[in-house]
């Protein structure tokens, strides 16, 4: 069975289809790309075991394939600068498509070369690990990262379909797959305490690749993301909402140098600092931390700060470079229990200190 999410975004609406076998269904991807050229981007990894089903559904267009190493240290300006070298040699003209095949890592640094090529062009999401299918190849975030921080270089480029095949999860590491969960995890915690209490009855089942529970997982967390991104396109308001535990998470992959700390890993420990930091103010129950760090301990996911990372002075000064941050002051997205996110101004970082601690 195949589900569909619609994210409705008027003349740049798309579809997020959920299903078994995907990347086989030569015929469906080929429509995706109606233009004359077409460039691939995966890595090592997803190569290995997605490429060929993927390359074949294309034979008949020029194409290109990029395949880079695998791992946040390559979303960079010079992957992206290849990116385009790609693109000049292909003559790539303005109905070209790029595909992004792989993880968040993939898809966010395809995304925003297809912004830039002749001031945009098509792209596809084919997300192939959870972390992507839930979170990052949704809503049109894309970005590169810069030693001084992450995804500081960017643009909001919406894709025009995401296809997501669950048999990919099949060869996904299992620590990728904890990683994920993160991100599952934020959308119970932010947003649907009814969701939340599901996440607490099936975390074993979804560890275990349980590929009913996973699908249905992967729909609600989508449908959650697409409605946000239909309310608020462009983080104006309410979707910075989703950024739950990222102004934290991305201060740890600064400092860890985007290596040794998976994305969602950071995102669970900055998650369990975000909700201690709302009790420490009084803007929620102890409790509520606490039933989140379970959740995300049984998921695999790690809920403290790395003592090689426990540097409040430089996790604070990586925070205030943070995309959300106004004039220098902190804007943290905090909560007042599970279900209820918030967005706060001109956090006291004393207080902010202390948690980190």
């Amino acid at each position: 069975m195949t589900r569909t999410v619609d994210v409705a975004l008027g003349a740049r609406s798309y579809p997020i289809r959920i299903g078994r076998g995907l990347l086989h269904d030569a015929e469906s991807l080929r429509a995706l790309a109606p233009g004359r050229h077409v460039l691939i981007v995966t890595d090592d990894n997803v190569a290995a075991h997605w490429l060929a089903p993927v390359e074949a559904a294309f034979a008949e267009h020029r194409r290109a394939v990029a395949i880079l190493p695998p791992g946040e240290q390559e979303k960079n300006l010079r992957r992206f600068a290849e990116l385009m070298d790609r693109l000049a040699a292909l003559r790539a003209s303005r109905d070209a498509c790029l595909i992004a095949l792989g993880g968040g890592v993939i898809g966010d640094l395809t995304g925003f070369a297809a912004a830039c090529w002749m001031r945009g062009v098509r792209f596809v999401q084919l997300p192939t690990t959870l972390l992507a299918m839930v979170d990052s190849s949704v809503g049109g975030k894309t970005a590169v990262d810069l030693p001084a921080g992450k995804n500081l270089v960017g643009a909001f480029h919406q894709p025009a379909a995401v296809v997501i095949d669950t048999d990919t999860l099949a060869t996904l590491p299992p620590r990728e797959l904890s990683a994920g969960l993160a991100e599952v995890v934020k959308y119970g915690a932010i947003g649907d305490g009814v969701f939340f209490a599901w996440l607490e009855a099936h975390a074993e089942a979804l560890l275990a690749r349980d590929p009913d529970a996973l699908a249905e997982a992967i729909e609600r967390s989508c449908r959650h993301k697409a409605g946000v991104v239909a309310r608020d396109e462009t983080e104006q308001g309410e979707r910075a909402l989703l950024n739950f535990g990222h102004t934290f998470g991305h201060a740890l992959e600064t400092l860890a140098g985007y290596a040794d700390l998976r994305h969602g890993e950071a995102v669970a420990i900055g998650m369990v600092c975000a909700a201690r930091l709302s009790a420490a103010l009084g803007r929620a129950a102890e409790q509520d931390a606490e039933r989140l760090a379970v959740l995300l301990q049984r998921c695999g996911l790690p809920t403290r700060v790395p003592a090689p990372l426990a540097d409040a002075d430089a996790l604070l000064q990586a925070m205030r470079l943070d995309k959300k941050a106004v004039s220098g002051r902190l804007r943290l997205i905090l909560w007042q229990g599970i279900g209820h996110a918030e967005i706060v101004d001109g956090v006291d970082e004393a207080a902010i200190r202390r948690v980190l601690a």
